[in-house]
């Protein structure tokens, strides 16, 4: 292993230390005290604690370190060692903190507002999920298996599991959370399920966002004859390159252009106005979820590049 891949994997096994000590200080802030089970195998665990005592902490533990394990062996070792230095970290957090008094800080919302930490919480655990996949990684659990299935069966889709695992923790919460009256008779809530499937969206939203990423832009397919003065356009003004090749119409048997560009999504309405400028042109556009490579060299070669472009054309324009 090369020294930076080293670095790297210190540098992101570090980062995870930092992850896994706020999603346990998430969940003793705003879970334990509100009667709600969050997402995954974490969810079983809150409520195996709230009617036996066993902590989340210990039972974490007992998961975790053989899925961690078994994920070096048959998956990826970084995968492997990154979600055991979470899982390690996110127990001894956990039984620190049930330690320590943490009442004037923890969210006790006494089952009036309960909503509200719920959404805190499913913000920070979604924000958890994210960076702690986007590092390969994960904070083990159900998404050990997870990894394991889509490199096993990349077209099997385990949204379906993850959402039965959910659904069932959502289902037995009515069960597990319900309280007895002043007669001794239990009285059973939906707000325990209500709670939980809050916690679920707001999680995977937040962490589906975040695996994504903040790179988002758009690709335009340009169909045209005026190539060349789109891609100097897009070059002078908006600071891109493109890719051009030639394609034949299926029904005109005609040659034409064709021309792919990635720009911003800030510079949208520049590129539309662009190719409102050339007759017989005909574009669509995709969303990209994130682009990819380091392109601060290039960026600045294409600055100089238009400048020489434009220098050209107003020579050429003086000329003429």
């Amino acid at each position: 292993m090369d020294s930076n891949k080293i670095k790297r994997n210190t540098a992101d096994c570090l980062f995870m230390v930092v992850l896994a000590f706020l999603f346990a200080l998430n969940y003793e802030l705003f879970i334990v005290k509100n009667g709600f089970a969050p997402a995954g195998i974490n969810g079983i665990a809150t409520m195996i604690e709230y009617k036996s005592g066993f902590s989340v902490g210990y039972f974490s533990l007992i998961i975790n370190v053989p899925l961690c394990v078994f994920a070096y062996f048959c998956i990826d070792r970084a995968f492997a060692i990154k979600t055991f230095v979470f899982s390690v970290v996110y127990s001894v957090s956990l039984l620190l903190l049930q330690i320590a008094d943490l009442s004037a800080f923890q969210y006790d919302a006494q089952g009036v507002d309960t909503v509200f930490p719920a959404l805190i919480a499913g913000a920070i655990g979604g924000f958890v999920y994210g960076l702690s996949f986007r590092r390969n990684s994960s904070t083990g659990g159900a998404d050990v298996i997870a990894k394991y299935v889509s490199k096993r069966d990349p077209l099997l889709n385990f949204f379906w599991v993850n959402f039965a695992i959910n659904a069932a923790i959502a289902a037995a919460s009515y069960f597990v959370y319900a309280v007895p009256d002043e007669s001794g008779a239990l009285v059973y809530n939906y707000k325990p399920v209500c709670l939980c499937m809050l916690y679920c969206f707001l999680s995977s939203f937040v962490g589906n966002a975040i695996i994504k990423g903040a790179k988002s832009a758009y690709k335009f397919f340009v169909i045209t004859k005026h190539a060349d003065e789109i891609g100097r356009d897009v070059l002078t003004k908006l600071k891109h390159s493109a890719t051009r090749f030639r394609a034949i119409g299926a029904y005109s048997n005609t040659e034409k252009d064709v021309i792919v560009c990635v720009i911003n999504k800030r510079q949208l309405v520049e590129f539309k106005d662009i190719l409102l400028q050339y007759d017989d042109t005909f574009a669509f556009v995709e969303t990209v979820d994130e682009t990819i490579g380091n392109f601060k060299r290039v960026k600045v070669n294409l600055a100089e590049m238009g400048e020489d472009a434009c220098r050209g054309k107003k020579k050429t324009d003086g000329e003429e």
